[in-house]
C-alpha cells in the first residue's frame, strides 16, 4: 500500500494555515499553497547531477530533473530535501552544507530551492523508491542542451544564470 503524503497548507506570505493536504487528493483554494523542496547538486567538476524519472510516473514520465519533492507537514526545507534526495537517490547530505539559492513560485506550490557540492559516484546511487532509474553529471551546457531538447521537466526552475550563481556561492 503506497503510503499517503500529508503537506502542510500555507497562505500566499508562506505562512502554515494550520489545515493539511493529502497529495493527489482534493484541490487547493486560489489562497493556499504547499511548499516544493529541490536540490541542486553540484560535483567538484561544476557539473550538475540530474536523474530521470520513471516511465511509471504520471508527470514527466522518462525526463530529466533536479531532484527534489514535496515538504511533509511538520518538516523543516532542508530536513525535506535531505530526505527526498535519500530516498531518490541514496545520498546522504550534510543539511549543514545547504546553501539556500532561491524561492520560486508557481500555481499553489512555493519552491524552495537549495545548493549543496558534493562528489558521488553514479554507480554508488540507489534508487530506493523506484521514482528514479538512471542519474549522470551533466556540464551546464548539456544541461541547457538537454532543457531545449525537452529531455529535462519543464518546470526545473535552474537557468544558466543559477548555475553562475551557484558557482559564486561554491567559491565563498
Amino acid at each position: 500500500m503506497e503510503k499517503k503524503e500529508i503537506l502542510d497548507i500555507y497562505d500566499i506570505n508562506k505562512r502554515k494555515t494550520g489545515k493539511t493536504f493529502i497529495r493527489g487528493e482534493g484541490v487547493l483554494y486560489d489562497d493556499e499553497f504547499v511548499i516544493g523542496v529541490q536540490a541542486i547538486i553540484i560535483n567538484s567538476k561544476k557539473e550538475i547531477l540530474i536523474s530521470k524519472r520513471s516511465s511509471l510516473k504520471e508527470i514527466f514520465p522518462s525526463m530529466w530533473e533536479c531532484n527534489g519533492g514535496a515538504l511533509l507537514a511538520g518538516e523543516e526545507v532542508v530536513d525535506g530535501i535531505v530526505r527526498e534526495i535519500d530516498e531518490e537517490l541514496g545520498i546522504k547530505l550534510d543539511s549543514s552544507k545547504a546553501i539556500y539559492l532561491k524561492t520560486t513560485k508557481d500555481n499553489h506550490r512555493f519552491k524552495e530551492i537549495y545548493l549543496f557540492e558534493k562528489d558521488e559516484d553514479i554507480k554508488d546511487l540507489k534508487f530506493i523508491d523506484k521514482e528514479v532509474v538512471d542519474a549522470k553529471w551533466v556540464s551546464i551546457d548539456e544541461f541547457v542542451y538537454m532543457f531545449n531538447k525537452k529531455e529535462i521537466v519543464p518546470n526545473v526552475d535552474f537557468t544558466k544564470e543559477d548555475y553562475e550563481k551557484c558557482l559564486i556561492l561554491l567559491s565563498k
